[in-house]
């Protein structure tokens, strides 16, 4: 079974990608990441970039014992991973075959966030998550995003279409 990684930033499109990957390709699961609660969660992104954003104070055991679960059963050929560490967190890279990284640029993030998250939000709820974007989340959104592009194995432009990334995707996947 070939364990492939799809990383980006929030709203980069990462679980748009795997989605349709899971479509496409024969005999697919998939996990995603924010499916889960983790033991030592980040909390204050802000607090955490200053200390050097250690990916490791995630305890990512739950995420560990489903791959595992899904690759004892033999039912699958693929298992893709709606995953932001690539191969930085210890306890999930020798599970992986291939990491792909979505090129998402931040304000298009930030806007698929806003009109995906913020549908009822009024203005000032719309301001407060601005400030603390470019606050905090932005200087962590940098940080995972220039680490991510130096660990992947192949990165895909994140303004193309959709369908133009499933293929691009399928392309890598077949060959990794």
């Amino acid at each position: 079974m070939k364990i492939i990684a799809i990383g980006a930033v929030t709203a980069g499109g990462k679980t748009t990608l795997v989605r349709a990957l899971r479509e496409r390709l024969p005999r697919a699961a998939s996990l995603h990441f924010d499916d889960y609660t983790f033991d030592g969660e980040v909390a204050d992104f802000g607090k955490w970039v200053s200390e050097g954003a250690d990916v490791h104070v995630w305890d990512l055991s739950p995420l560990r014992a489903d791959i595992e679960r899904i690759h004892r059963g033999g039912a699958y050929d693929y298992l893709l991973l709606d995953y932001p560490f690539a191969y930085a967190h210890r306890m999930i890279r020798q599970y992986l075959d291939c990491c792909i990284f979505l090129d998402t640029p931040l304000d298009i993030a930030m806007a698929r966030r806003v009109l995906r998250d913020m549908q009822a939000a009024s203005g000032d709820e719309i301001r407060q998550n601005m400030e603390t974007y470019l606050q905090y989340a932005r200087p962590a959104y940098v940080l995972m995003r220039e680490e991510q592009l130096a660990a992947a194995d192949s990165v895909l432009d994140g303004t193309k279409a959709p369908e133009t990334l499933v293929q691009e995707a399928l392309e890598i996947i077949l060959h990794c």
